[in-house]
C-alpha cells in the first residue's frame, strides 16, 4: 500500500479498506456494496468532505480525497468507486438554488447524493407553473439504494428552446430496478433509477450548463465539471492498479528472490528478467498516473486558473492515466501466470474492475484528444 501520510479521511479509509477486503467476494456475488461500508463512509467524512462549510461540510481538498479513494481501491475497487461518487457529487450541489441546498443538507452535511448528468429523461412544466414534472429511466446509478437524494438530467423545452436540466429528487420518490449485472465493478449496485411524473419544485433544479461551467448559486466559482470529473472515475482504478502491483509483488517475492537466471529454460529462472521488467514497468506507469492525477487535483484545490487549455489538458490527462493503468494491470495479470490468477481472487478483481473503468465514456481518449487539440488551435 502507498504511504499517503495524509489527513483523517485517508486514515479512516485504511480501516474501511480492511473491512472491504473481507467483504469483497460476497459483495461481488450480491452485486451491491455492503450497507455497513456506506455507513462507515458517512462516519469517516466522505459525504461531507467537499460539502460547503456553511452547511457543516469539511471543505476538504481533492488531493486528500485522491489519497483516501486510492487507499480504498487497493482493497476493493468497487468500494472506492462508490466512495468517490458519494464524495465528489456534493462539490457541485452549490450550483442549485439556495432553497434547494438548505433542503438537501437540512439534516446535516453527511447527505448521500448519487448523480447522472446524461439526459435520459424528460421534464415538463408543472400544472401550476411553479416547477417541473420529470419522467425517465437513468441506468448505471452506482450505490443508488443508499442515496438520500438522486440527481438526474432531463430534457426540457421552454421559451428559450431545449434545455438540459439537472433535477434533484428525494430517494423516496424514485423506483430502483435491479439491472446491474456486469463483469467489472460488480459490487457497485449500479442499477436503474425510474422517475414517473415526479414533481420537482424550483429550488431543486438547475441548468446543467451551470454545473459544467462551475457557476454556483451565490456566484462563488468552483472548478468546471470537465476540469475534475475524470478524478471521480479514474482514482478508483489507480487504487486498483496499486493493489494489483502489490499482489504480484507478494506472489513473485518468494519465487524470484533466490532464483538464478537460466535463459531459455522454463520456470521462474528462465523468466526472471520478464518478471522484473513487468514489475518495474508497471510500477512506473502507476506512479506516472498518480502524478498526473495529483496535478489535476492540485489545480482545482488552488482555484485554477481554469482556462480552456487547462481544462482540455486535465481531460487529456484523465483519459491518458486510464490507458496507463490499464496497461499496467493487464501486464500484472499476465505476469502472474496461471498460479496467480485464482478465480474470484483479488488479482482477478483488480483486473476486471480496471478494464471496466476503462470503458467509461467520461475517460475515453479520443474525445479528450479532440478537445485538447481544439484548445491548442483556438488559443492565441
Amino acid at each position: 500500500m502507498v504511504d499517503t501520510a495524509a489527513g483523517p479521511l485517508a486514515t479512516a479509509a485504511r480501516d474501511i479498506a480492511a473491512t472491504a477486503a473481507g467483504l469483497a467476494a460476497r459483495m461481488e456475488q450480491q452485486r451491491h456494496i455492503d450497507a455497513g461500508l456506506v455507513t462507515a463512509m458517512r462516519e469517516a467524512g466522505f459525504m461531507r468532505h467537499l460539502a460547503p462549510g456553511r452547511y457543516g461540510g469539511a471543505g476538504g481538498t481533492l488531493a486528500d480525497l485522491l489519497d483516501a479513494v486510492a487507499t480504498l481501491g487497493e482493497a476493493c475497487p468497487a468500494t472506492a468507486w462508490c466512495a468517490s461518487l458519494f464524495a465528489s457529487t456534493p462539490r457541485f450541489v452549490p450550483c442549485f438554488p439556495e432553497a434547494g441546498q438548505k433542503e438537501f443538507w437540512a439534516d446535516g452535511p453527511d447527505t448521500a447524493f448519487v448523480c447522472s448528468v446524461l439526459p435520459f429523461g424528460e421534464a415538463v412544466p408543472d400544472a401550476d407553473g411553479d416547477g417541473l414534472r420529470v419522467s425517465g429511466r437513468w441506468p448505471y446509478m452506482s450505490a443508488v439504494e443508499h442515496a438520500d437524494w438522486v440527481v438526474v438530467c432531463a430534457r426540457s423545452t421552454g421559451a428559450g428552446g431545449p434545455r438540459l436540466t439537472l433535477v434533484a429528487v428525494p430517494a423516496s420518490a424514485v423506483r430502483i430496478e435491479d439491472t446491474w449485472d456486469s463483469v467489472g465493478m460488480r459490487a457497485t449496485g449500479s442499477d436503474t433509477v425510474v422517475l414517473e411524473n415526479v414533481p420537482v419544485p424550483a429550488g431543486r433544479y438547475v441548468d446543467r450548463d451551470a454545473v459544467f461551467a462551475g457557476r454556483t448559486a451565490d456566484g462563488t466559482a468552483i472548478a468546471p465539471l470537465a476540469a475534475v470529473n475524470g478524478l471521480t472515475f479514474v482514482v478508483p482504478a489507480l487504487g486498483a492498479a496499486q493493489g494489483a502491483l502489490a499482489e504480484l509483488t507478494r506472489y513473485l517475492a518468494g519465487r524470484l528472490t533466490e532464483v538464478t537466471p537460466t535463459p531459455g529454460m522454463p520456470g521462474p529462472g528462465g523468466s526472471l528478467a520478464t518478471h522484473e521488467m513487468a514489475l518495474a514497468r508497471s510500477a512506473a506507469e502507476i506512479d506516472s498516473a498518480r502524478l498526473l492525477l495529483t496535478r489535476i487535483a492540485r489545480l482545482a484545490d488552488e482555484g485554477g486558473p481554469f482556462t480552456g487549455p487547462a481544462i482540455a489538458r486535465n481531460m487529456r490527462d484523465s483519459a491518458f492515466t486510464v490507458e496507463l493503468l490499464l496497461s499496467a494491470v493487464n501486464r500484472v495479470f499476465r505476469a502472474a501466470g496461471t498460479g496467480g490468477q485464482a478465480a474470484r481472487g483479488p488479482l482477478e478483481r483488480f483486473w476486471h474492475d480496471v478494464n471496466a473503468v476503462a470503458t467509461h465514456q467520461a475517460v475515453q481518449f479520443e474525445p479528450a484528444a479532440h478537445h485538447y487539440a481544439r484548445a491548442l488551435f483556438t488559443t492565441p
